[in-house]
């Protein structure tokens, strides 16, 4: 839809447009892709026909499992079922702290996911055993996303 060069300070980013609906677009920044939210400033300014909606996301396969074994799991873990831990927003694993087998309480932190420049910290939310891991640092997720389940 168009592309862009801006600089801010001494800093200089590539940004495309890639697509807007309704109050939102999705714009490629130095090769990342966000999601934003955006309103004009100038009244009666004319807002581009929406997009087609993306390709499908695309996920890579995710390496062999960690060294420790894990017992078989007696159901896949869902979004919203206490013990699994979730993405909170779209980002890029930037760690992973446990393992299956693992013991950890309320409250400790699991898996840090940069997202918008942030590093945020996505903390248990039950006490008990790291049964699935199910990302890897590096890997790009979406929101809701289960990153590690953990069973009380």
């Amino acid at each position: 839809m168009g592309r862009y060069r801006l600089t801010i300070g001494d800093k200089t980013f590539e940004v495309e447009v890639l697509g807007v609906q309704g109050e939102q677009a999705r714009v490629l920044v130095n090769g990342r892709t966000y999601e934003v939210k955006y309103q004009p400033l100038t009244p009666g300014t004319a807002v581009p026909a929406p997009a087609p909606p993306p390709p499908p996301k695309v996920t890579p396969p995710r390496p062999a499992a960690p060294a420790r074994p894990s017992p078989p799991p007696e159901k896949p873990a869902a979004a919203g079922e206490p013990g699994a831990v979730t993405a909170p927003m779209p980002g890029s694993i930037l760690e992973v702290l446990v393992t299956v087998g693992d013991q950890v309480q309320i409250g400790d932190t699991v898996v840090k996911l940069e997202a918008m420049k942030m590093e945020n910290d996505l903390q248990a939310t039950v006490a008990g055993t790291v049964r699935e891991v199910r990302v890897s640092k590096g890997d790009n997720v979406s929101v809701g996303e289960v990153l590690v389940v953990i069973s009380a």
